[in-house]
């Protein structure tokens, strides 16, 4: 951290219950020159990873469904998500925690993904980084049902979705979550399907 319009940052602890939230107050020089103090509370869970699997030859996309509490809370009726596969890095690397991820919840053994980019999701409230990966897939890597990790109390729906039919249902939105939503224009971009 080397900004010279950022300094007195103090750091206060609120939980740790699932993941981490913070205080922080800081000062933070505007452009007129003055100091001013602000505070910011700072939602840590670490950084994550996530992925689509595409196939050109079918025109199909592996996409997963399941619960997802906050959305729920914040007018999803029925608090279901369909999303690219995801996950937190923990203390892998981008590229084999997304292998991992992948194998887990969807059942297809991937084993060389294609990073993208990497962006900061809610920068505002968290500092949360994901790192954006693609991979091509065919039946024949399909080595188990997926679904999560039932110790994770993931209860995931494996998905393959025609491609056309997945940028329909962005449009009419029934699929929502950001990510998916920007690795499905990524792909149509770069017409990879």
């Amino acid at each position: 951290m080397n900004n010279p319009k950022v300094k007195n940052i103090a750091i206060k602890n609120l939980s740790k219950a699932h993941y981490k939230l913070d205080k922080v107050d800081f000062e933070y020089q505007t452009k007129n020159g003055n100091w001013q103090t602000q505070s910011r509370e700072c939602y840590d869970r670490g950084d994550g990873a996530a992925i689509l699997l595409y196939n050109p030859t079918k025109k199909t996309v592996i996409l997963t469904k399941q619960f997802r509490m906050p959305s729920y809370l914040n007018g999803n009726q029925t608090g279901m998500m369909i999303e690219v596969c995801a996950g937190l890095l923990d203390e892998d690397n981008p590229e084999a925690c997304i292998i991992k991820e992948t194998e887990e919840e969807t059942g297809f053994k991937i084993s060389n993904p294609k990073k993208v980019f990497e962006l900061y999701s809610t920068p505002g409230a968290v500092t949360e980084k994901i790192h954006y990966f693609i991979a091509e897939y065919n039946d024949e890597m399909k080595i188990s049902d997926g679904g999560g990790l039932e110790e994770e109390h993931e209860e995931i729906e494996v998905l393959e979705i025609k491609f056309d039919t997945a940028l329909e249902m962005v449009s009419k939105g029934e699929i929502n979550d950001a990510k998916t939503v920007i690795l499905l224009q990524y792909t149509q971009i770069q017409k990879l399907i």
